[in-house]
């Protein structure tokens, strides 16, 4: 393929990424988003495959068949619960591949550089590698907190901001003794040096971070491997990585923002340390109180009496598969002219726009999926609320308790509904650890056992 053509490709495949962002944005259009993704993403592997800069086709032909075909299995496999972890994944090997290329870009016989081109050379490879190099351990240790392999509690060591400072002046010295370096040799002393600390940093930045704000780690992480794979492109000298890295880069980075935002939190804080890291601990939320349990029957009576439902999704109607007789129970619901709405926070789930796909999946209608905001000041004129596997965003205690690990994010204020039904195993805290007041309210019920079940059981009694 000429040079011509391989621009133009690149073009059209920028441009088809764009429009998947833009189709992305708004659920109703991200079938169609996801599609141009696609398209533009083979466009461009093809397009590049097919050039005349690229040598070897029998092994990368190999490559992509042993590639593509462990990624359409694991595709296959996975469950939508897991799609967190998968994402996780995802980005470290984003992450590691920076840091191959920036090795192998480095010390390649064949690039050869002299003056400002070798200086900027080395400056692309430099902050290629830091960056890979922190989004594939952070990455690494998201995937273990989602997992529940490692503690979502945050690891907050003695002068930890200290620690992480050394790290950082220490990669700045690293890295003007890289670009000075004059020999390969003696610059990829340094290059490996602030590679070890770098993946230090990464670990330890996630550790630090509580299990409350996973999602916006995983955000976070998606706006690292953009950067990673934009750096990567300038190292390759190919246009269109530059474009995607910095498409998805900026976009994830809009994403945490936003986030934050919803959380009152600065993402500053989060990411040097995330809920809890001022002092407060989750013993200052613990509660006590009497439990109003109720049964299935209960439930359904109190569902076809009311005329305005709210159903709020949490992570426990993920791992329990209950999306499917929820949107069963809504269906039925609306036949009999009973006002139904979900309510979704921002960071429901472990991802963002986690409770979204899982209703999209059940086939739940886009226009009575509300945001918090959209929904909170409906609450008061609300005859029933059906909170399915949700605990920290619920939680009144990130009002009402200054000494919270949760204080002063945002929540649904589920609790000035008329009736609350929680549908939960057990009376088990949350992903944040904190005991919720909201179990022992008056007009709270309890219906203990799985979500999926419990549903299931409603959803037979309501037709």
């Amino acid at each position: 393929m000429s040079l011509g053509a391989l621009t133009a490709s690149y073009i059209v495949a920028s441009i088809l990424f764009i429009l998947s962002l833009g189709g992305l944005s708004h659920q109703e259009t991200s079938r169609r988003g996801n599609l141009y993704g696609i398209a533009g993403m083979a466009l461009a592997i093809v397009a590049t495959v097919a050039s005349d800069q690229v040598d070897g086709m029998v092994a990368i032909i190999i490559a992509m068949l042993i590639g593509g075909s462990f990624g359409a299995v694991l595709a296959a496999r996975v469950e939508m619960t897991a799609m967190p972890q998968l994402v996780a994944m995802m980005h470290s090997f984003v992450g590691l591949a920076a840091v191959l290329v920036g090795f192998a870009n480095y010390i390649d016989p064949g690039i050869e550089h002299a003056g400002v081109e070798k200086t900027i050379h080395d400056i692309e490879v430099y902050l290629g590698v830091l960056i890979g190099a922190v989004t594939f351990t952070g990455s690494v240790v998201a995937f273990g907190k989602l997992q529940g392999v490692i503690g979502s509690k945050p690891l907050l060591l003695p002068a930890r901001h200290w620690l992480n400072l050394a790290g950082g002046l220490a990669c700045i010295w690293l890295g003007v003794l890289f670009v000075d370096a004059e020999a390969t040799s003696s610059g990829l002393i340094p290059l490996a040096i602030m590679t070890v600390i770098a993946f230090a940093f990464g670990a330890h930045m996630v550790y630090a971070i509580g299990g409350a704000d996973m999602p916006v780690v995983i955000s976070m992480l998606n706006s690292y491997s953009g950067w990673a794979a934009a750096a990567a492109g300038f190292m390759l000298s190919n246009d269109l990585l530059i474009v995607t890295g910095a498409l998805v880069g900026s976009s994830g980075a809009i994403l945490s923002y936003i986030m934050c935002r919803a959380m009152n939190r600065r993402f500053l804080a989060v990411i040097m340390g995330g809920f809890g890291s001022t002092g407060a601990s989750a013993s200052a939320a613990q509660t006590a109180g009497e439990v109003h349990a109720t049964s299935a029957e209960d439930v359904a009576e109190l569902l076809s009496g009311s005329q305005n439902v709210v159903i709020v999704p949490g992570y426990g109607m993920a791992v329990a598969h209950a999306q499917h007789p929820v949107s069963e129970i809504t269906q039925t619901l609306r036949a009999k002219d009973v006002k139904v709405r979900f309510a979704i926070h921002p960071v429901a789930g472990r991802m963002p726009g986690h409770m979204n796909v899982l209703l999209a999946e059940a086939k739940v209608p886009y226009d009575i999926v509300l945001e918090m905001d959209e929904i909170n000041e409906d609450f008061p004129h609300t005859d029933a609320v059906l909170v399915i596997g949700a605990n920290d965003i619920v939680n009144p205690s990130a009002l009402e308790d200054p000494n919270s690990p949760i204080a002063g994010m945002p929540v649904l204020e589920v609790w000035r509904a008329k009736t609350v039904v929680v549908l939960k195993r057990s009376m088990a805290t949350g992903y944040a650890g904190v005991d919720n007041p909201l179990f022992y309210k008056d007009n709270t019920l309890m219906l203990f056992g799985d979500a999926k079940q419990s549903v299931d059981g409603v959803s037979k009694l309501l037709r």
